[in-house]
């Protein structure tokens, strides 16, 4: 039930209409390019749905504006000082009571309708925005509760997504995107609806987006992804501390979220050494004020030592001013090491701090894992050189697929069961005592490290058979894998062995 206050002459009359008793409410909104009608999907976000049609019920949107307008990704409007407030002020008001998240699994795809909130997830109020074009990395992030029913909203958002539009978003002419009339009506009173079917949803809310765009370098021997729908570019290097590569996202805030990564020679030098030197090199941004350290401290990054720091700063572009929000991850490899960063508004910084973490936690050395052991989830190989004589012989050839195969039939299969991870840490430690002298010699030879593909390319055939069988208890993994490790023993250590001794005469 909603109260409101409706005008007539002098008087004023308190009126009620109940939108329950409405045959699924459609709420109509009206402005000078169209009509726009939207939908709700009352079981994925029941609290939002009834926010939006009891503002929409009392008044609330009449006179607003769809204030931020970025075409091919959306169009945002609900805040109340849009209506006559100074426009420095606009996408900041809202009801004083915010709704807690009510994240689902609902697609970001064209034409649905979010709640618009602030880094706080708990911050939804009024302001709400418009998808025009499929923005998925938006997903599990913001509350969807909505979407268009008819051909003419389509339209209409098309119309209001092209208009002229300031350096910050906001419309050059605020009449033609005022939403004039705003009302709750039933699904039954719309014409021309259009047969939706179900709307298109994430695996699963806890699984993180799966289209990340792969970037692989043999030059900088590294492999990463970036989020889906940013912008991969590759600059200019001008300078030895500039970035490498860069993946710039969708504006949602004041400022465009950036990925980078640089690679860089350590030159000999230690990671202390290199944290000496930022803490240089930044000292006099810090000491003026303009950039304020949040936490530093070491941690470790799939096995390699890196530094981890917070910072927030102020910065100055086209006369105006940013808060920025930065987190930058050093990653210390042998020769190289490798200085991963996300910067964004402070206020939009936490909602695409995953993204970034999923670019962390895909990011790989390459030169590094050519020598992780076989056998073993996390290489323990700490000296220089040395290696997988498997991996370093496949690399960078039509086998690399099937040494990756391997890699996961061990994680997955082999190592899932008791007697798999006994076995394999005496067979790791067996193969381990002599694989990084033959890994040298093929880095060394190129004749011999084809020798040696060529001698352990029936040992991958032979082992893909796991893939094609079900073990299902402890006997059966000591039946199938074991056994059939057992079966190559004489092509993955005995040939190798004996050619490694024969060309140490000669190489050596």
């Amino acid at each position: 039930m909603s109260l409101f206050l409706a005008g007539f002459g002098n008087q004023a009359f308190a009126q009620t209409i109940n939108y329950h008793e409405l045959t699924s409410p459609i709420v109509n909104l009206e402005t000078n390019l169209g009509k726009i009608s939207i939908g709700f999907f009352y079981d994925d976000a029941p609290k939002h749905v009834e926010n939006f049609i009891k503002l929409s019920d009392s008044g609330y949107y009449n006179g607003t504006l769809f204030h931020r307008i970025i075409p091919g990704f959306m169009i945002q409007g609900g805040d109340p000082n849009t209506i006559d407030g100074d426009p420095s002020t606009w996408g900041i008001g809202g009801p004083d009571e915010r709704l807690n998240a009510e994240f689902n699994t609902i697609k970001h795809n064209r034409g649905i309708v979010s709640m618009a909130r602030s880094s706080d997830p708990n911050s939804g109020g009024s302001q709400f925005f418009i998808v025009h074009k499929d923005s998925n990395f938006l997903d599990e992030q913001y509350t969807v509760f909505g979407r268009l029913v008819t051909q003419e909203s389509f339209e209409t958002l098309d119309k209001i997504a092209v208009v002229q539009t300031e350096a910050n978003d906001r419309p050059l002419d605020p009449e033609e995107v005022r939403i004039t009339k705003v009302t709750v009506v039933s699904e039954s009173d719309i014409p021309h609806l259009l047969e939706l079917s179900e709307p298109e949803r994430v695996q699963s809310i806890s699984t993180p987006s799966s289209g990340n765009q792969k970037y692989e370098s043999t030059e900088h021997e590294i492999a990463f992804s970036v989020p889906e729908g940013w912008l991969l570019q590759q600059p200019d290097k001008t300078q030895p501390n500039s970035p490498d590569v860069v993946a710039v996202g969708p504006l949602i805030g004041e400022i465009n979220p950036v990925i980078s990564l640089t690679a860089q020679q350590t030159n000999q030098r230690s990671l202390d050494d290199l944290i000496t030197e930022k803490t240089e090199a930044i000292k006099q941004v810090v000491e003026s004020g303009e950039l304020t350290i949040i936490s530093q401290e070491k941690a470790t990054v799939h096995g390699n030592e890196a530094y981890v720091i917070d910072a927030e700063g102020n910065f100055s572009s086209d006369g105006q001013t940013y808060d920025v929000k930065f987190r930058e991850i050093m990653i210390y490899g042998t020769e190289k090491f490798y200085t991963l960063s996300y910067s964004n508004g402070v206020n939009e910084f936490d909602s695409q701090l995953p993204r970034f973490e999923e670019t962390i936690d895909s990011f790989r050395i390459l030169s590094k894992s050519n020598d992780d052991n076989f056998l073993s989830s996390e290489s323990d190989n700490n000296q220089e050189g040395g290696g997988c004589l498997i991996a370093t012989a496949t690399y960078g050839s039509e086998l690399a697929p099937q040494v990756q195969q391997l890699r996961e039939l061990r994680d997955n299969t082999i190592l899932s069961t008791e007697s798999g991870t006994i076995f394999m840490t005496g067979f790791n430690q067996f193969y381990y005592s002599f694989s990084p002298v033959i890994a040298d010699l093929e880095r060394e030879n190129p004749i011999f490290k084809e020798m040696v593909k060529f001698s352990i390319t029936p040992m991958l055939s032979s082992l893909s058979l796991l893939n094609y069988i079900d073990i299902d208890s402890e006997e059966e993994m000591l039946g199938y894998g074991i056994g059939i490790l057992v079966m190559n023993i004489g092509i993955y250590f005995m040939a190798p062995v004996v050619i490694v001794y024969g060309l140490k005469r000669k190489f050596l």
